[in-house]
């Protein structure tokens, strides 16, 4: 099983949903392209979801499921499209095909909202992921216990670069995997917080819509980031999933 963090995380930010998993399954949890420890993890160039899906596939095992939360989630859903004899199975957390409004997608931030945010972030990055991290704990029933995590899994470590952050945040601003979706064939559940603030729960249930063989999850309580509200539930329920995948494959 391989997870994917999001923008402006960390690997660390899945330690204890991890510990849970590894109980029953071979985990690996790999780093976005600029998120390593050294600040680097391979030049992406040109930093794209298809870029960063294949670099990844080539690091990944042969087979695997993958799980992915927020833009990892759409890394993920851009992997299993490009790979599907790789990617078996995908769970996404806290995803959408888009965040950004539509004239037909209602389910996303304002442009004007995503563009102010890009120019807040060259101005003074740090603050700018201070108030991101505030924001994807909001409304979370373990809102203090959830933002500290959040903080400490992405400021005790090396930050990514202004251009990867930058780069992050277009593909955020521009994406719209809508119509790619019907051609994702394999099995997935998508599992949303009841409260997420960064991507509402419209978003997922129309993302689960679209997928061919999805089903939808709300949990309750929950945040952007349900697995560090409560990991032994989202670790139960990637344990179904998963296990259940299997037997019917």
């Amino acid at each position: 099983m391989v997870l994917l963090h999001g923008w402006a995380s960390h690997t660390q930010v899945f330690r204890a949903l991890a510990r849970a998993l590894e109980k029953k399954f071979r985990v690996q949890v790999m780093a976005l392209p600029g998120y390593g420890d050294d600040g680097e993890s391979g030049a992406c160039v040109p930093y794209t979801l298809e870029r960063i899906a294949d670099m990844l596939a080539a690091g990944a095992p042969r087979h695997c499921s993958v799980v992915g939360w927020s833009l990892g989630a759409q890394v993920a859903l851009t992997w299993a499209q490009r790979a599907p004899k790789q990617v078996n199975r995908l769970a996404l957390i806290g995803a959408t095909p888009c965040y950004t409004q539509r004239a037909d997608w209602p389910h996303g931030v304002k442009p004007a909202v995503m563009r102010q945010f890009a120019a807040q972030i060259k101005r003074d990055c740090p603050s700018v992921l201070r108030r991101f991290v505030a924001l994807q704990s909001l409304g979370d029933a373990h809102a203090v216990r959830v933002a500290h995590q959040l903080r400490t899994a992405l400021f005790t470590h090396p930050l990514p670069s202004q251009a990867v952050l930058e780069a992050g945040l277009e593909i955020l601003g521009v994406t719209d995997l809508r119509a790619l979706l019907p051609s994702i064939r394999q099995p997935a559940l998508v599992l949303h917080g009841e409260h997420d603030a960064v991507t509402p729960c419209a978003a997922g249930q129309a993302l689960t819509e679209a997928l061919p063989h999805a089903r939808f999850h709300k949990i309750a309580g929950a945040g952007h980031a349900p697995f560090l509200s409560d990991p032994n539930a989202v670790a139960s329920l990637l344990h179904e999933f998963l296990n259940e995948s299997i037997a019917t494959v």
